[in-house]
């Protein structure tokens, strides 16, 4: 759920500079709502995980969908 949130920072401070440059606050916008939907994904799959429960003997080397997300994080900040 750390995720969710830092993706909603993104998302938060994209909106916040879009306030202080109109001139591309159409891009900034936009960004926001990049970061946004990745945090709607990302709160998703770890209810969806939460739900599910335990993963089943032999699969615990899957990578939640949730520290997937967290690696390419960090590889967009554009604001």
């Amino acid at each position: 759920m750390d995720s969710a949130s830092r993706l909603r920072a993104m998302a938060s401070l994209c909106r916040q500079t879009a306030a202080q440059h109109p001139d591309r606050s159409w891009k900034l916008l936009a960004e926001a709502e990049y970061w946004e939907h990745l945090a709607n994904d990302a709160s998703l799959d770890h209810f969806e995980l939460r739900q599910v429960g335990s993963p089943l003997h032999g699969e615990g080397n899957i990578t939640p969908p949730t520290a997937a997300l967290a690696g390419r994080v960090h590889d967009r900040i554009v604001c």
